[in-house]
């Protein structure tokens, strides 16, 4: 069963490398897989967007691509959308390459 995948741009913050961020958002788009885009998972989280509990809501796994696993789990807990206890990857821009994303996301694709 294929993961749904949450890219989250961190437009807000320079805090993820630029060179990861471009890298991993542009082998997506060019890629066959389907992939939901949004540019500030904190920014979401603040305005308690309902729109996060849709990203993570239904049966199937989840690929987050953002920031550290703890941010994630406490931006999403902020806003009244506790994240699954299973199914549940969060890959890391700030300390893992785009290489070792990508090839989480699409294998061997």
């Amino acid at each position: 069963m294929s993961k749904r995948v949450l890219y989250c741009h961190c437009a807000y913050a320079r805090v993820v490398p630029n060179d990861v961020k471009q890298e991993v958002l542009a082998t997506l788009a060019a890629s066959d897989r389907e992939f939901e885009a949004v540019p500030d998972l904190c920014e979401m989280s603040a305005n308690k967007d309902p729109r996060l509990a849709s990203l993570v809501s239904n049966e199937e796994p989840v690929q987050i691509v953002a920031c550290y696993p703890r941010a994630v789990k406490w931006l999403f807990s902020a806003a009244g959308t506790p994240l699954p206890e299973t199914g549940l990857e969060v890959l890391n821009m700030r300390e893992q390459t785009a290489e070792t994303i990508l090839h989480s996301i699409l294998g061997a694709e």
